[in-house]
């Protein structure tokens, strides 16, 4: 999904200036070809954003297109950090023109006119007549013009899934998830984490009526186009001001404005029923939970004790009581971890609502609490693992298991939670609900399954499909009665594939 950074920047960019903005994050990326385009279209400037862990292609991408005479300035929490990689100020090859540092809202409008007189500067800080940070106050927030952009991009479908899934129920052959935010900060410092030290602990949001206008803006598209929609918050902690988000996501339904949505949520803040009550009146219906242990020792440890994981079946409980469900995020190689953490980690799942979990490792980003400490003790394995970056890598010995250890925990949680079987049982969990919500489950699933297994070509996907034939037989029998206007018989244990009991 492209990241809304892009949308916005676009937006500030006078309109004189051919800019070209690029997603470094995107999968997969042609350099020679995005070099070729540039030249074709007569781009002046290039930007490019990306996370530390597809910084390095970002900048395969940048030398490409700097090597046929065309600008690149690079950005984001990254290039923040690490400015003079970018530059080759370290020793090493340089990637960009210019660096823009922090939030760019401010500064982006004064580096397209550099470029376009050939004045360009190394460096841009978003700073006040005193040097100090200065931080955009988002009431002023551009207008993104949804109504035009090319909504295709956003599509989680593959073509090769997509005339299955339309068996499965109308407009189900196009799923796409839009970004959007209504506010930046985050106060908590959880030790692993870059937002606070990228976008401070001064919590900052847009005027209701700007995020209103916005959603009316996506719902209107959405009802002339058919086809699945749903925006994805990106702020780090949607609800971090809950009176604040009480009074959006009512503002939300007296406009009638509302539609599917995700949103980043602490486990603490959705102890509030009457927030949980708003979030499913205003149309929230997946919430992303940084869970990351079931360990208070480990949660301790990166400064995330606010978490209480005697809490979280309540929390998941109060949502799946209003059809709202949660991707819960777990970190694996934590310093108290130890063999069986995964096993231990899904033993508790298990006994929870269905959702979309997902496992990562203890990755050091740079210039982080965690980072620093693991320097200081010696316990770096790859100083500079984006540079080289693996999938689900280790860069640091934790202190309890191996490192090959802590790769096998990660991949038995995966396995665990998205095997055929798994996938059933989460569908069959919510035989009760209607026929809608066991289709957004399993199609969640299948996409989620991607995050760790490659599932890219057509062939990946039809081996996939073949493997869920169970579950999807069962979905579209069951869609094509109800078209039918006649209940589906109720289905059979063995017809869902399922034997495991995984969720």
């Amino acid at each position: 999904m492209p990241h809304l950074w892009m949308f916005l920047l676009q937006a500030l960019t006078p309109a004189e200036h051919q800019v070209l903005l690029i997603d470094g994050n995107a999968q997969p990326m042609d350099e020679a070809g995005i070099a070729r385009y540039v030249l074709e279209q007569k781009i002046g400037l290039v930007g490019i954003g990306a996370m530390t862990r597809m910084i390095a292609k970002a900048y395969r991408v940048a030398d490409a297109i700097r090597a046929v005479g065309v600008p690149v300035v690079m950005g984001g929490p990254h290039v923040t950090e690490e400015a003079d990689e970018a530059l080759g100020r370290n020793g090493g090859p340089r990637h960009a023109d210019a660096v823009a540092l922090g939030e760019a809202d401010e500064t982006w409008p004064k580096i397209v006119e550099d470029a376009a007189r050939g004045q360009l500067k190394e460096i841009y800080a978003p700073v006040d007549d005193f040097g100090q940070e200065r931080k955009p106050n988002l009431k002023d927030y551009p207008a993104i013009p949804w109504d035009k952009i090319n909504l295709k991009q956003f599509n989680l479908v593959p073509n090769v899934a997509k005339r299955t899934l339309q068996r499965i129920g109308e407009g189900w052959g196009t799923f796409r998830i839009i970004p959007m935010e209504s506010g930046r900060g985050c106060p908590y410092g959880c030790e692993f984490c870059t937002v606070t030290g990228f976008f401070g602990d001064s919590i900052r949001f847009r005027t209701n009526e700007s995020v209103v206008n916005e959603l009316l803006l996506l719902k209107a598209r959405a009802k002339s186009e058919g086809g699945q929609i749903a925006v994805f918050f990106i702020d780090d902690n949607f609800a971090i001001n809950i009176k604040r988000t009480k009074s959006l996501l009512r503002d939300i339904i007296a406009a009638g404005a509302q539609v599917h949505w995700v949103a980043q949520i602490s486990a603490n803040l959705l102890r509030d029923e009457e927030l949980v009550d708003l979030i499913a009146a205003s149309g929230g219906k997946w919430v992303f939970i940084g869970m990351e242990s079931i360990d208070p020792t480990n949660l301790a440890d990166v400064n995330k004790g606010f978490n209480k994981p005697g809490e979280y079946a309540a929390v998941l409980e109060r949502l799946a009581l209003r059809n709202v469900y949660a991707i819960t995020s777990f970190i694996y190689g934590m310093d108290n971890d130890t063999v069986g953490v995964a096993d231990r980690t899904m033993k508790e799942i298990r006994t929870w609502p269905a959702g979309l979990p997902i496992f990562g490792l203890l990755t050091p980003l740079p210039a982080t609490p965690l980072y620093k400490r693991l320097e200081a003790a010696g316990r770096l394995t790859r100083p500079k693992h984006w540079q080289e970056f693996i999938p689900f890598a280790m860069a640091h010995t934790p202190l309890r298991m191996t490192i090959a250890e802590a790769h096998a925990e990660v991949k038995a949680g995966w396995a665990k939670s998205y095997s055929p079987e798994a996938m059933a049982q989460a569908v069959a969990s919510l035989k009760d609900k209607p026929l809608g919500y066991r289709i957004n489950i399993f199609i969640a699933r299948m996409c989620f399954r991607g995050i760790y297994f490659p599932q890219m070509g057509p062939l990946a996907w039809l081996k996939l499909i073949y493997q869920n034939r169970r579950t999807i037989s069962s979905l579209v029998k069951e869609g094509f009665s109800t078209w039918r206007g006649r209940p589906a018989p109720a289905a059979a244990d063995e017809s869902l594939g399922t034997g495991v009991s995984t969720t």
